[in-house]
C-alpha cells in the first residue's frame, strides 16, 4: 500500500510538471511570435483654436512595415518624472489617430519650458508594448493682410509664448489651403528675420469661393516647436463663378433631372407601343366573340 502511494503521487507530480511546462512552453512561444510596434506622434498647433497629436502606429512585419491597426494608446503628461493619464486614442485601418488636447493650459512645462507628453501602447496578444515621448515649446504665429500699392501681402509673426521673444531664423511656409492639398505661394520656405517676422506677396487671381481665400502660415515639423500654423480669411481672391448644372435638366444630370422634352418623347413611344397591344387586343376579343 505504501509503494501504491508513492507511486500515486509520483504519477501526479510528474503530470503537473508536463503541464506546466507545456503552459510555459506555449507562453514563451506565444511572446516570441509578438512583432515590436513602433509609434509615432506629432504635435501640432493652430494658432487660436486648437492643439492636437497625430500618431502612427507601425510595424515590421516579414520586411515590410505595415500600420498597426485598432489598437487603445493612452495619452499621458509627464510633470516632474510623475506620468497622469489625459486621455485616450484608437489607431484606424491605417493605423493613425489624432488626439486632441482639450485643456492645453493644464499642461505645465518643465524648468526648460518645453512640454512633456508620452503615447503609450500597453501591448496586445500581436504586438508588444511601445511608446513615444513628445517633446515641445509653445510658440504662437500671428498673421496679417496687408495692402500695398494696389498689391496685397501676408505679414506674420512666430513669437515664443513662454519667452515672449521672436523666433528667429526660422523657416515659415506660406499657402493656400485647399481640399486635397495645400498649394504654396512664392518660395518653398521664407526665413524670419530678427523680429521673426516674413511678409510676402499674395499672386492675384487666385481662385476662392466668394472671392475668399484661406491663406496659412506654417512652421513644419520643428524640433522645439512641432508644427504650428495660423489660417486668415482673406477677400484677395477671385471669384468662382459657378458653372455647375447639376440643378439644371441636362443630358448628364441625374436621373430625377431628365430634361422634359426627352421625357415627353420616352413616354409618347410608350403609349404608342401600348396603345397598339391595347387596340389588337380589342380586335382579338371582338374576333373571338363573334
Amino acid at each position: 500500500m505504501k509503494d501504491f502511494k508513492l507511486t500515486y503521487r509520483s504519477l501526479l507530480m510528474f503530470v503537473l510538471s508536463m503541464v506546466f511546462g507545456l503552459l510555459l512552453m506555449n507562453e514563451s512561444h506565444a511572446q516570441q511570435k509578438k512583432v515590436r510596434a513602433r509609434i509615432n506622434a506629432e504635435y501640432v498647433k493652430v494658432t487660436g483654436k486648437e492643439h492636437y497629436l497625430d500618431i502612427k502606429a507601425s510595424a515590421r512585419v516579414e520586411r515590410q512595415t505595415v500600420p498597426v491597426e485598432k489598437i487603445d494608446l493612452i495619452i499621458a503628461k509627464v510633470e516632474e518624472d510623475e506620468e497622469t493619464e489625459i486621455g485616450t486614442a484608437k489607431t484606424d485601418s491605417q493605423g493613425k489617430a489624432r488626439f486632441v488636447i482639450q485643456d492645453f493650459n493644464s499642461l505645465r512645462p518643465d524648468s526648460t519650458g518645453f512640454y512633456n507628453l508620452i503615447v503609450i501602447f500597453e501591448g496586445n496578444d500581436a504586438f508588444k508594448k511601445a511608446s513615444r515621448d513628445v517633446s515641445f515649446r509653445d510658440a504662437t504665429i500671428v498673421a496679417e493682410l496687408i495692402e500695398r500699392d494696389s498689391l496685397n501681402f501676408i505679414g506674420a509673426r512666430i513669437t515664443d509664448t513662454a519667452l515672449d521673444s521672436a523666433v528667429v531664423e526660422t523657416d515659415l511656409t506660406v499657402q493656400v489651403e485647399r481640399l486635397f492639398r495645400p498649394w504654396k505661394i512664392g518660395e518653398d520656405f521664407y526665413s524670419t528675420d530678427d523680429e521673426g517676422y516674413i511678409e510676402v506677396q499674395i499672386p492675384e487671381g487666385i481662385p476662392g469661393v466668394d472671392g475668399i481665400l484661406n491663406l496659412e502660415v506654417v512652421l513644419k515639423e520643428s524640433d522645439d516647436y512641432g508644427t504650428v500654423k495660423t489660417v486668415l480669411k482673406a477677400p484677395v481672391g477671385e471669384l468662382i463663378v459657378d458653372e455647375s448644372t447639376y440643378d439644371q435638366r441636362t443630358m448628364w444630370s441625374p436621373r430625377g433631372k431628365t430634361p422634359v422634352v426627352l421625357l415627353v418623347i420616352t413616354y409618347s413611344f410608350i403609349f404608342v407601343v401600348w396603345g397598339i397591344f391595347l387596340y389588337l387586343f380589342i380586335n382579338l376579343f371582338r374576333i373571338v366573340k363573334s
